[in-house]
């Protein structure tokens, strides 16, 4: 799933492929913007990703796309 970050005062966003459910990265989302220092997410490769919650602008969660095969319009 795509996970694209947006930070104040940056006018680039970050995008991130993850592995994880739309509930547990909102459930991550939702813990940093609450108190938590920190917004900790793990994409596909197994990079980590750190933004300080004081930093975040939005967050928005893609819905999971599943692999196309072949070149033929349908």
């Amino acid at each position: 799933m795509e996970i694209k970050i947006g930070i104040q005062h940056v006018g680039r966003e970050i995008v991130i492929q993850s592995s994880e459910s739309a509930e547990a990265v909102a459930d991550l989302v939702t813990k940093a913007m609450n108190g938590g220092a920190e917004l900790r997410l793990t994409d596909e490769k197994g990079n980590l990703l750190i933004v300080p919650s004081n930093t975040l602008a939005y967050v928005e969660i893609g819905a999971a796309e599943t692999r196309k095969v072949g070149f033929g319009a349908v």
